[in-house]
């Protein structure tokens, strides 16, 4: 194995600093400044006193691990080992007790050096954890062997953790221990976790030498983590689980997972109506899991070998009990809606919707063949939401449930959903979100209403940059809807709930359809000799320009920057200072209010980039700016008398290059800002030189 080429006295630095790192993280060797530490407590970043401190030891060891793989490697290993024998060596003091099993440990010296031995172990693990990266990619081969020692050794811990259940054992000291024990079978899970790239890339070795020696790993991982899926696991250990479940058929994706007993077995459990539901997280990790399963394409196989025909008809069963209770809930000419408690359907909803928004967000980025076999097996399931949305539009909780899976829909499987379907998606919302329904949610529904409107404004940003001709019918119905019914609710009202989503759409809707109000063909220019476009829709079109300026006046900054940014793009990339209706009839209103803007120093964090914008807008038409527009601006300054206003009238130099007559703006705007100072500082009636 070859290290990087440092001088020995480095050499030796870096493993006398590691070993020093290693002593002061455990228990064992610094033990009295590391009960000093707070585990309790979490700061900003959501990590406790403790924490950041291994964290931050860690760091180092992967930095030496970087540098010295093979003596960081065989530094660390060595007491990892010893750590584990501790544990490893635990099941000798199981005893049957009347109520289960008991750790027979009881005096509470050998009680605490056990609770530091596991606190040892838990920190060694995720060390461990740390260092895989420098196992995988073009090292792989070269340090397999070793790779391969820490996994094998992890997968015995995790499977020993689950087979003697240490985390349901009566201890000595439950308050300590127990915890204690949890947290190291977590740790193995996370650590082992850590190396799914590792597998990921045995896998496809394996793939080629066909050896048993990696099924056995899978097969025994699986050994391991199926037995923790239930609800009487602790959470902490249930969710690492869980997690370890979704890298193995994410990342890794054996073609032999689905047929692992233990896999089976995670499947029947999830899809057995009887059986007791997982906590919420639990149970959407371990259906993205077995959602991953049939429909992430095999590594390394031919499409004629994926077997899409079998995964196809499994992932429609698996997704068909999933969402069994929330499909009856849909209303029928022959049964209709079953009366049922409102809070009981409701969580019948989140139950579902959760799952099966969270199994389409992760196939979003996938193969067309894997979104096709996904959006077959939910079909029935969107058919069903489309159908409850009206009987809940006044449920602001379920409405927003409900809108974020049509939000995710739209945004990983419209092509497969169809053109019919998503029109009548689109004109359901539409006819539902009247300006009453809009008015309630905003203003009486508070943040969940604000959340709900948010949501349909998101999922019309993506129907309006769909290219193509497809939904431009919706174009006008959707300007509408901005112009006439929300932004009247919101304009004047000094939160910034919905303001963003609104603005963004209408950024889009003009930035994917400029042809809808400018239409023009290169042919029509050359035959016409005219330069300018045909403006269309010039009323819609004037109406968001209004909007984009009163926003400038409004105190929020981030609306403020946000819509800057969105004039500046619209600018670049469609030369809208430069069309004739915005030129003849907004150019210098912009201006105008944006240097009102720079003069009050209400969004000072911003001088730069309006003093940019303003340069832009007036660039399009330096004379009318210099000629015109300045004079008026000065004339119309209230607090400073006509001398004053000749002074600033002639020291704003007439440079067109930008750094200069951005300097001239600000200077402009100081030196009007210092006359008004003066100014108002003067007792009455002083006669003003």
């Amino acid at each position: 194995m070859l290290d990087f080429s440092l001088p020995r006295r480095y050499e030796d630095a870096l493993v006398l600093l590691l070993t020093e790192v290693l002593n002061r993280i455990q228990f064992r060797y610094n033990q009295a400044q590391l009960e000093e530490l707070d585990d309790e407590t979490l700061d900003d970043d959501q990590q406790t006193e403790w924490q950041r401190y291994l964290r931050q030891s860690l760091e180092v060891v992967a930095k030496v691990m970087e540098l010295l793989p093979t003596h960081a490697f065989s530094t660390l290993f060595p007491v990892l080992q010893d750590n584990l024998e501790v544990y490893l060596g635990l099941q000798q003091f199981v005893v049957t007790s009347g109520s289960g099993h008991r750790l027979n440990i009881t005096a509470e010296n050998d009680c605490r050096r056990l609770h530091c031995s596991l606190r040892d172990l838990s920190s060694l693990l995720q060390a461990v954890g740390r260092l895989a990266e420098y196992f995988i990619g073009d090292v792989f081969a070269a340090r397999f062997s070793d790779a391969l020692t820490v996994v094998e050794r992890l997968v015995k811990v995790t499977l020993y953790g689950s087979q003697i259940k240490l985390y349901n054992i009566e201890t000595a000291v439950p308050s300590v221990l127990k915890p204690d024990l949890i947290d190291v079978h977590a740790q193995s899970l996370a650590a082992l976790q850590a190396y799914s790239h590792w597998l990921a890339q045995y896998c496809s070795e394996a793939h080629r030498q066909n050896t048993q020696q990696f099924v056995t790993l899978i097969s025994t991982t699986m050994d391991a983590v199926t037995p923790l899926i239930s609800t009487k696991v602790q959470d902490k250990l249930l969710l690492s689980a869980c997690h370890l479940l979704v890298s193995l058929a994410t990342t890794v994706r054996p073609v032999f997972l689905i047929s692992i007993p233990a896999v089976q077995k995670v499947f029947n459990r999830i899809t057995d109506a009887s059986a007791q539901r997982l906590v919420d997280k639990a149970q959407v990790l371990v259906c993205r899991a077995l959602s991953n399963i049939l429909l992430l394409p095999w590594p390394n196989l031919p499409e004629n070998e994926q077997q899409w025909p079998v995964r196809s008809i499994n992932h429609a069963s698996l997704i068909s009990a999933l969402s069994r209770d929330y499909r009856d809930l849909k209303p029928s000419a022959v049964t209709p809606q079953r009366k049922m408690p409102l809070d009981d359907t409701k969580v019948i909803i989140h139950q579902t919707l959760s799952v099966l928004e969270d199994i389409v967000e992760n196939i979003s980025g996938e193969a067309t063949k894997s979104r096709q076999i996904c959006y077959q097996s939910l079909q029935e399931s969107v058919q069903v939401s489309l159908a409850l949305f009206p009987a809940f539009i006044h449920q602001s909780d379920v409405t927003d449930e409900m809108l974020s899976f049509f939000l995710t829909l739209f945004r990983g499987l419209r092509v497969q959903m169809g053109v019919p379907f998503t029109e009548q998606i689109i004109q359901t919302f539409l006819n539902m979100f009247t300006r009453e329904q809009l008015a309630e949610s905003i203003l009486h529904e508070g943040s969940t209403g604000c959340r709900v409107v948010e949501k349909f404004l998101k999922i019309l940003q993506v129907v309006v940059q769909e290219p193509g001709q497809v939904f431009k019918p919706f174009l006008p119905s959707i300007i509408s809807l901005c112009m006439e019914q929300v932004y009247p609710i919101i304009a004047e009202r000094p939160s910034p709930d919905v303001k963003a989503e609104l603005f963004e759409l209408l950024f889009r809707t003009l930035h994917h359809n400029w042809r809808y109000f400018f239409k023009s063909t290169v042919l029509a220019s050359v035959q016409r000799g005219i330069t300018e476009e045909q403006m269309e829709n010039e009323p819609q079109f004037s109406a968001i320009m209004q909007a984009f300026g009163q926003s400038f006046l409004q105190p929020d900054i981030h609306l403020f920057k946000q819509n800057l940014f969105y004039l500046e793009t619209l600018n670049t990339k469609q030369k809208l200072y430069h069309k004739k209706i915005f030129r003849t009839t907004m150019l210098f209103q912009f201006v105008n209010v944006l240097l009102q803007v720079l003069v009050h120093k209400s969004h000072d964090l911003l001088q730069e980039e309006i003093g940019i914008a303003i340069y832009n807008m007036a660039s399009v038409d330096f004379d009318g700016f210099f000629a015109a527009f300045l004079p008026e601006f000065l004339t119309s300054c209230d607090g400073v008398d006509a001398n004053q206003k000749n002074v600033l009238g002639r020291n704003f130099k007439m440079d067109r290059d930008l750094p200069s007559f951005t300097q001239n703006v600000h200077r402009l705007v100081n030196d009007l800002r210092y006359y008004r100072l003066c100014n108002d500082s003067l007792p009455p009636g002083t006669v003003k030189l």
